[in-house]
Protein backbone atom coordinates (compact mmCIF):
# COMPACT_ATOMS: atom_id res chain seq x y z
CA UNK A 1 0.00 0.00 0.00
CA UNK A 2 1.37 3.45 -0.87
CA UNK A 3 2.38 6.09 1.63
CA UNK A 4 -0.66 8.34 1.10
CA UNK A 5 -3.01 5.44 1.83
CA UNK A 6 -1.03 4.52 4.94
CA UNK A 7 -1.31 8.11 6.18
CA UNK A 8 -5.08 8.19 5.73
CA UNK A 9 -5.53 4.80 7.40
CA UNK A 10 -3.39 5.92 10.34
CA UNK A 11 -5.45 9.12 10.66
CA UNK A 12 -8.74 7.22 10.71
CA UNK A 13 -7.49 4.59 13.15
CA UNK A 14 -6.11 7.21 15.55
CA UNK A 15 -9.32 9.28 15.54
CA UNK A 16 -11.36 6.16 16.30
CA UNK A 17 -8.93 5.09 19.03
CA UNK A 18 -8.98 8.51 20.71
CA UNK A 19 -12.78 8.57 20.70
CA UNK A 20 -13.09 5.01 22.01
CA UNK A 21 -10.54 5.27 24.84
CA UNK A 22 -12.46 4.77 28.13
CA UNK A 23 -10.25 7.00 30.30
CA UNK A 24 -7.21 9.27 30.34
CA UNK A 25 -4.77 6.40 30.90
CA UNK A 26 -6.03 4.47 27.90
CA UNK A 27 -6.06 7.66 25.86
CA UNK A 28 -2.39 8.29 26.66
CA UNK A 29 -1.54 4.78 25.47
CA UNK A 30 -3.23 5.52 22.16
CA UNK A 31 -1.37 8.83 21.90
CA UNK A 32 1.97 7.07 22.33
CA UNK A 33 0.94 4.48 19.76
CA UNK A 34 0.11 7.03 17.09
CA UNK A 35 1.90 10.31 18.02
CA UNK A 36 4.82 9.16 20.20
CA UNK A 37 8.49 9.34 19.25
CA UNK A 38 8.27 5.73 18.06
CA UNK A 39 4.64 5.98 17.01
CA UNK A 40 3.03 5.11 13.71
CA UNK A 41 2.86 8.70 12.41
CA UNK A 42 6.53 9.36 13.27
CA UNK A 43 7.44 6.25 11.27
CA UNK A 44 5.42 7.46 8.28
CA UNK A 45 7.01 10.93 8.47
CA UNK A 46 10.38 9.21 8.22
CA UNK A 47 9.25 7.50 5.01
CA UNK A 48 8.42 10.78 3.28
CA UNK A 49 12.04 11.35 2.32
CA UNK A 50 12.11 7.98 0.52
CA UNK A 51 8.76 8.44 -1.25
CA UNK A 52 8.63 8.61 -5.08
CA UNK A 53 9.25 12.16 -6.35
CA UNK A 54 5.77 12.48 -7.80
CA UNK A 55 4.05 12.07 -4.41
CA UNK A 56 6.72 13.35 -2.02
CA UNK A 57 5.48 17.00 -1.73
CA UNK A 58 1.87 15.86 -1.33
CA UNK A 59 2.83 13.20 1.23
CA UNK A 60 4.90 15.66 3.30
CA UNK A 61 2.13 18.24 3.36
CA UNK A 62 -0.56 15.68 4.19
CA UNK A 63 1.52 14.09 6.96
CA UNK A 64 1.88 17.43 8.72
CA UNK A 65 -1.85 18.18 8.33
CA UNK A 66 -2.70 14.82 9.89
CA UNK A 67 -0.24 15.39 12.74
CA UNK A 68 -1.90 18.71 13.63
CA UNK A 69 -5.38 17.19 13.34
CA UNK A 70 -4.51 14.24 15.61
CA UNK A 71 -2.87 16.47 18.21
CA UNK A 72 -6.01 18.60 18.34
CA UNK A 73 -8.25 15.52 18.53
CA UNK A 74 -6.15 14.14 21.40
CA UNK A 75 -6.37 17.45 23.30
CA UNK A 76 -10.17 17.49 22.94
CA UNK A 77 -10.45 13.89 24.08
CA UNK A 78 -8.15 14.50 27.05
CA UNK A 79 -10.19 17.51 28.15
CA UNK A 80 -13.24 15.26 28.24
CA UNK A 81 -11.81 11.99 29.56
CA UNK A 82 -9.42 13.60 32.01
CA UNK A 83 -12.25 14.79 34.28
CA UNK A 84 -13.79 12.52 36.94
CA UNK A 85 -17.01 10.77 35.95
CA UNK A 86 -20.05 12.97 36.43
CA UNK A 87 -18.01 16.16 36.78
CA UNK A 88 -19.37 19.24 35.10
CA UNK A 89 -17.40 21.68 32.93
CA UNK A 90 -14.22 23.06 34.42
CA UNK A 91 -15.69 26.56 33.99
CA UNK A 92 -18.77 28.21 32.59
CA UNK A 93 -17.95 28.80 28.92
CA UNK A 94 -20.72 31.44 28.73
CA UNK A 95 -19.15 33.54 31.49
CA UNK A 96 -17.38 36.65 30.07
CA UNK A 97 -13.68 37.01 30.80
CA UNK A 98 -12.67 39.64 33.35
CA UNK A 99 -11.97 42.98 31.62
CA UNK A 100 -8.29 42.94 32.58
CA UNK A 101 -7.73 39.63 30.74
CA UNK A 102 -9.75 40.13 27.61
CA UNK A 103 -6.88 41.80 25.74
CA UNK A 104 -4.09 39.60 27.16
CA UNK A 105 -4.37 36.53 24.95
CA UNK A 106 -1.35 34.27 24.71
CA UNK A 107 0.54 33.85 21.43
CA UNK A 108 3.38 31.63 20.32
CA UNK A 109 6.82 33.22 20.29
CA UNK A 110 8.01 34.50 16.88
CA UNK A 111 10.94 32.06 16.91
CA UNK A 112 8.67 29.10 17.65
CA UNK A 113 6.37 30.08 14.81
CA UNK A 114 9.34 30.54 12.49
CA UNK A 115 10.64 27.05 13.33
CA UNK A 116 7.20 25.59 12.58
CA UNK A 117 7.16 27.35 9.20
CA UNK A 118 10.67 26.15 8.37
CA UNK A 119 9.84 22.55 9.25
CA UNK A 120 6.66 22.68 7.18
CA UNK A 121 8.64 23.87 4.16
CA UNK A 122 11.36 21.25 4.58
CA UNK A 123 8.83 18.46 5.20
CA UNK A 124 7.26 19.34 1.86
CA UNK A 125 10.73 18.90 0.31
CA UNK A 126 11.10 15.45 1.88
CA UNK A 127 13.33 16.34 4.84
CA UNK A 128 12.86 14.65 8.21
CA UNK A 129 13.21 16.70 11.41
CA UNK A 130 15.71 15.33 13.96
CA UNK A 131 17.30 16.55 17.19
CA UNK A 132 20.61 16.24 19.02
CA UNK A 133 22.13 17.10 22.42
CA UNK A 134 23.15 20.65 23.27
CA UNK A 135 26.03 19.46 25.49
CA UNK A 136 28.58 17.90 23.18
CA UNK A 137 32.14 16.54 23.01
CA UNK A 138 34.99 17.77 20.84
CA UNK A 139 34.75 14.83 18.46
CA UNK A 140 31.21 15.63 17.37
CA UNK A 141 31.61 19.41 17.53
CA UNK A 142 35.04 19.63 15.86
CA UNK A 143 37.01 16.48 15.00
CA UNK A 144 34.51 14.63 12.81
CA UNK A 145 33.57 17.92 11.12
CA UNK A 146 37.11 18.28 9.77
CA UNK A 147 37.95 21.21 12.06
CA UNK A 148 41.77 21.10 12.54
CA UNK A 149 43.32 21.14 16.05
CA UNK A 150 44.67 24.68 15.59
CA UNK A 151 41.42 26.17 14.28
CA UNK A 152 40.37 29.38 16.13
CA UNK A 153 36.89 27.94 16.78
CA UNK A 154 38.46 25.57 19.32
CA UNK A 155 39.62 28.46 21.52
CA UNK A 156 37.71 29.39 24.65
CA UNK A 157 36.98 32.81 23.18
CA UNK A 158 34.85 31.11 20.48
CA UNK A 159 33.37 28.11 22.32
CA UNK A 160 31.74 27.63 25.73
CA UNK A 161 33.78 24.87 27.39
CA UNK A 162 32.25 23.45 30.56
CA UNK A 163 35.54 22.30 32.12
CA UNK A 164 38.44 24.18 30.61
CA UNK A 165 39.49 23.52 27.00
CA UNK A 166 38.26 19.94 27.25
CA UNK A 167 34.98 18.14 26.61
CA UNK A 168 32.20 18.60 27.39
CA UNK A 169 31.16 21.87 25.78
CA UNK A 170 28.02 23.69 24.67
CA UNK A 171 27.64 22.99 20.97
CA UNK A 172 28.60 25.92 18.75
CA UNK A 173 26.70 24.66 15.71
CA UNK A 174 23.88 22.25 14.82
CA UNK A 175 26.28 20.48 12.44
CA UNK A 176 26.94 18.13 15.36
CA UNK A 177 23.53 16.55 14.67
CA UNK A 178 24.48 15.50 11.14
CA UNK A 179 27.48 13.64 12.58
CA UNK A 180 25.32 11.76 15.09
CA UNK A 181 22.68 10.90 12.48
CA UNK A 182 25.25 9.56 10.02
CA UNK A 183 26.82 7.48 12.79
CA UNK A 184 23.48 5.76 13.45
CA UNK A 185 21.96 5.60 9.95
CA UNK A 186 23.05 4.54 6.49
CA UNK A 187 22.53 6.61 3.34
CA UNK A 188 20.53 7.85 1.58
CA UNK A 189 19.19 10.35 4.11
CA UNK A 190 17.61 13.79 4.13
CA UNK A 191 17.30 15.60 7.47
CA UNK A 192 16.93 19.01 9.08
CA UNK A 193 17.88 19.71 12.70
CA UNK A 194 16.64 22.90 14.36
CA UNK A 195 18.13 23.78 17.73
CA UNK A 196 19.84 26.18 20.09
CA UNK A 197 23.58 26.86 19.80
CA UNK A 198 26.03 28.83 21.95
CA UNK A 199 29.00 31.09 21.21
CA UNK A 200 30.74 33.65 23.48
CA UNK A 201 30.13 36.53 21.08
CA UNK A 202 29.87 40.15 22.15
CA UNK A 203 26.15 40.85 22.34
CA UNK A 204 24.90 43.59 20.03
CA UNK A 205 22.09 44.17 17.53
CA UNK A 206 23.19 41.30 15.27
CA UNK A 207 25.05 38.91 17.64
CA UNK A 208 24.10 36.97 20.76
CA UNK A 209 25.68 34.27 22.90
CA UNK A 210 22.56 32.08 22.52
CA UNK A 211 20.77 31.70 19.22
CA UNK A 212 19.20 29.07 16.95
CA UNK A 213 20.18 27.34 13.72
CA UNK A 214 18.52 24.82 11.45
CA UNK A 215 20.98 22.32 9.97
CA UNK A 216 20.16 20.58 6.71
CA UNK A 217 21.85 17.48 5.29
CA UNK A 218 21.17 15.47 2.13
CA UNK A 219 23.27 12.41 1.25
CA UNK A 220 22.66 10.26 -1.83
CA UNK A 221 24.31 9.14 -5.03
CA UNK A 222 25.34 11.83 -7.51
CA UNK A 223 24.30 14.83 -5.38
CA UNK A 224 25.63 18.08 -6.86
CA UNK A 225 25.74 21.82 -6.20
CA UNK A 226 22.79 22.10 -8.59
CA UNK A 227 20.72 20.05 -6.13
CA UNK A 228 21.82 22.32 -3.29
CA UNK A 229 20.94 25.48 -5.20
CA UNK A 230 17.54 24.11 -6.24
CA UNK A 231 16.71 23.09 -2.67
CA UNK A 232 17.65 26.47 -1.22
CA UNK A 233 15.76 28.27 -3.99
CA UNK A 234 12.59 26.33 -3.11
CA UNK A 235 13.17 26.94 0.58
CA UNK A 236 13.55 30.72 0.20
CA UNK A 237 10.56 30.86 -2.14
CA UNK A 238 8.45 29.06 0.45
CA UNK A 239 9.58 31.40 3.23
CA UNK A 240 9.76 34.77 1.50
CA UNK A 241 7.61 34.32 -1.63
CA UNK A 242 7.84 32.73 -5.06
CA UNK A 243 9.53 35.76 -6.63
CA UNK A 244 12.52 35.43 -4.30
CA UNK A 245 15.90 34.90 -5.97
CA UNK A 246 18.96 33.23 -4.42
CA UNK A 247 22.64 33.87 -5.06
CA UNK A 248 25.79 32.07 -3.88
CA UNK A 249 29.05 33.70 -2.78
CA UNK A 250 32.25 31.61 -2.39
CA UNK A 251 33.22 31.02 1.24
CA UNK A 252 35.05 28.50 3.43
CA UNK A 253 33.89 26.06 6.08
CA UNK A 254 36.03 23.12 7.27
CA UNK A 255 33.22 20.59 6.80
CA UNK A 256 32.13 21.53 3.25
CA UNK A 257 34.04 21.82 -0.01
CA UNK A 258 33.20 23.79 -2.06
CA UNK A 259 31.54 26.16 0.42
CA UNK A 260 29.35 29.19 -0.07
CA UNK A 261 27.26 31.82 1.66
CA UNK A 262 23.79 32.10 0.18
CA UNK A 263 21.73 35.27 0.00
CA UNK A 264 18.12 35.99 -0.94
CA UNK A 265 16.52 39.08 -2.42
CA UNK A 266 15.45 41.33 0.44
CA UNK A 267 11.87 40.49 1.51
CA UNK A 268 11.37 44.02 2.85
CA UNK A 269 11.94 45.78 -0.49
CA UNK A 270 11.79 42.92 -3.06
CA UNK A 271 15.42 43.53 -3.94
CA UNK A 272 15.08 47.25 -4.69
CA UNK A 273 17.27 48.39 -1.79
CA UNK A 274 16.29 49.57 1.69
CA UNK A 275 17.66 49.98 5.23
CA UNK A 276 17.16 46.28 6.01
CA UNK A 277 19.45 45.16 3.19
CA UNK A 278 21.69 48.25 3.43
CA UNK A 279 20.56 49.32 -0.05
CA UNK A 280 22.06 46.19 -1.68
CA UNK A 281 18.80 44.40 -2.44
CA UNK A 282 20.18 41.19 -0.86
CA UNK A 283 20.12 39.73 2.65
CA UNK A 284 22.49 37.06 3.94
CA UNK A 285 20.74 33.80 4.90
CA UNK A 286 23.50 31.35 5.90
CA UNK A 287 26.32 29.02 4.94
CA UNK A 288 26.17 25.92 2.76
CA UNK A 289 28.26 23.61 0.62
CA UNK A 290 29.03 20.08 -0.46
CA UNK A 291 29.94 17.70 2.37
CA UNK A 292 33.74 17.38 2.52
CA UNK A 293 34.91 13.77 1.85
CA UNK A 294 36.98 14.01 5.06
CA UNK A 295 33.72 14.21 7.03
CA UNK A 296 32.51 10.98 5.40
CA UNK A 297 35.82 9.30 6.24
CA UNK A 298 35.52 10.43 9.88
CA UNK A 299 32.03 8.92 10.02
CA UNK A 300 33.34 5.67 8.55
CA UNK A 301 36.04 5.49 11.24
CA UNK A 302 33.47 6.09 13.98
CA UNK A 303 31.14 3.44 12.52
CA UNK A 304 33.89 0.92 11.75
CA UNK A 305 32.67 0.37 8.18
CA UNK A 306 32.51 2.06 4.75
CA UNK A 307 28.84 3.02 4.82
CA UNK A 308 29.71 6.57 3.66
CA UNK A 309 32.27 5.79 0.97
CA UNK A 310 33.03 9.17 -0.72
CA UNK A 311 33.49 7.32 -4.01
CA UNK A 312 29.83 6.24 -3.85
CA UNK A 313 28.01 8.89 -1.84
CA UNK A 314 27.98 12.67 -1.97
CA UNK A 315 25.89 15.25 -0.19
CA UNK A 316 25.25 18.85 0.71
CA UNK A 317 24.68 20.69 3.99
CA UNK A 318 23.38 24.12 4.96
CA UNK A 319 22.86 25.96 8.25
CA UNK A 320 20.97 29.28 8.31
CA UNK A 321 20.33 31.11 11.57
CA UNK A 322 16.68 31.05 12.62
CA UNK A 323 16.77 34.47 14.28
CA UNK A 324 18.28 35.89 11.12
CA UNK A 325 15.47 34.42 9.01
CA UNK A 326 12.83 35.80 11.37
CA UNK A 327 14.53 39.21 11.43
CA UNK A 328 14.70 39.33 7.62
CA UNK A 329 11.09 38.32 7.20
CA UNK A 330 9.65 40.77 9.72
CA UNK A 331 12.26 43.58 9.39
CA UNK A 332 13.32 43.21 13.05
CA UNK A 333 16.43 45.36 13.62
CA UNK A 334 17.80 43.88 16.87
CA UNK A 335 18.38 40.20 17.74
CA UNK A 336 18.16 41.00 21.46
CA UNK A 337 14.40 41.51 21.08
CA UNK A 338 13.90 37.73 20.94
CA UNK A 339 15.12 37.17 24.52
CA UNK A 340 13.83 40.29 26.28
CA UNK A 341 10.18 39.12 26.51
CA UNK A 342 8.94 42.63 25.91
CA UNK A 343 5.19 42.32 25.32
CA UNK A 344 5.23 45.43 23.14
CA UNK A 345 7.55 43.65 20.71
CA UNK A 346 5.85 40.25 20.93
CA UNK A 347 2.42 41.72 20.17
CA UNK A 348 3.72 43.33 16.96
CA UNK A 349 4.83 40.06 15.34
Amino acid sequence: MDLLSDLEQTRTAALVAFAAAPDAKALESERVKYLGLKGRLKDLLGQVGKAPPEIKPQAGKRANQIKVELEEAFARALAEKGRPAGAGPAFDITEPLPPETQQVLGKRHPLTRTVDQLLEIFHSLGFEAVEGPEIEDQRHNFDDLNVPPDHPARDSIDTFFIAGNLAPLLRSQTSTVQVRIMESRTPPLRIVAPGRVYRPDNIDATHHSTFHQIEGLYVDRNVTMADLKGTLQLFCAGLFGHETKVRFRPSFFPFTEPSAEFDATCPACDGKGCAVCKQTGWVEIGGCGMVDPNVFEAINRARGDRAYDPAVWSGFAFGPGIERLCMRRHAIPDIRCFLENDLRFLKQI
